[in-house]
């Protein structure tokens, strides 16, 4: 036990550089899936089969496999370096970009038809309908659906510990559990990961009940 204690500080570093990678994927990741479930609609044949494809290709195929791609491909292919840690978070970005896109444009597609009909009747502008009135419909319609993403995403966060010298919460578990031949820091980083989960999963409680709560005031 004393030896666990002993390692518990590297673990919770581990952990630090695993929020790291969670925070800006999400920060980043979900405003940009936007302008793709857009563009995947778009009247513009270019812009519209660029974004089917782009989402199409990065739900398609494995992360483990673009995070290769992005570390050891792209840079071979180039000639150029990366660093590990940029690397990751790049990858998960486009990656979950690609989801929350899919996602952004199933919620948009739910609402009502005759929304866009009574705005274009009342005289409001395309871009001031999708704004004002089909996005925010939308966003709290797609609420659960992007909670599960990022409840998926804390865990796929693990995979960075396969990249160069990104020492996430896996990483550092994996490299204890070697030193100390013992399987005791894989409960502990497990615990760790249920804390994150049920931290999220709590936010997502207390978000859904503000939206019921307005709506009723709405009401």
């Amino acid at each position: 036990m004393n030896t666990i204690l002993e390692y518990l500080p590297f673990l919770l570093n581990g952990a630090k550089v695993t929020v790291a990678i969670f925070v800006l994927t999400l920060v980043l990741s979900l405003p940009l899936g936007l302008p793709f479930a857009l563009g995947s609609e778009s009247r513009i044949p270019p812009i519209r089969w660029f974004c089917k494809i782009y989402i199409w290709v990065f739900r398609g195929t494995p992360l483990i496999l673009q995070l290769y791609f992005f570390y050891y491909f792209f840079p071979i292919s180039l000639g150029i370096n990366i660093n590990p840690f940029l690397a990751v978070i790049l990858t998960f970005v486009l990656n979950y970009a690609a989801y929350f896109g899919e996602i952004y444009r199933g919620g948009i597609a739910s609402v009502d038809e005759g929304q866009y009909e009574a705005a274009e009747a009342l005289g409001i502008s395309k871009f001031a309908t999708m704004k004002d009135i089909i996005l925010p419909q939308t966003m709290k319609a797609v609420l659960p659906p992007v909670v599960n993403e990022a409840i998926t995403l804390v865990k796929d966060t693990a995979l960075a510990s396969t990249i160069g010298t990104v020492i996430d919460l896996m990483r550092a578990t994996s490299t204890t559990v070697n030193r100390l031949t013992d399987m005791t820091p894989f409960v502990v980083a497990a615990v760790i990961y249920l804390i994150m989960t049920a931290l999220l999963t709590f936010g997502a409680g207390r978000l859904e009940k503000y939206f019921k709560k307005y709506d009723a005031k709405q009401a």
